[in-house]
């Protein structure tokens, strides 16, 4: 029965993506999404909804260290690449 479900071949390589560019879309998302809601914060505090103006300013930030974290991780990815 186990054979039945072992793969068959070879596991492929992970895929590279330009992780600083995801993080970095992403972040600036968050905090477009912030300055739009903003001028509307009297409408989303009357209907207790308030919270999605700061849900969307706390995405900006930890994108932010989102940016800082892929940064370093690609830095030290270079690092090995170029020791070996």
């Amino acid at each position: 029965m186990k054979s039945k479900w072992t793969p068959q071949h070879e596991t492929p390589e992970p895929l590279e993506a330009n992780d600083v560019a995801i993080v970095t879309g992403g972040t600036i998302v968050w905090f477009v999404l912030f300055l739009v809601q903003l001028p509307f914060y009297g409408w989303f505090a009357d209907r207790g909804h308030a919270w999605w103006i700061w849900s969307c300013l706390a995405g900006a930030g930890l994108g932010v260290i989102g940016i800082w974290y892929v940064r370093r991780r690609r830095a030290a990815i270079q690092r090995h690449r170029d020791r070996a």
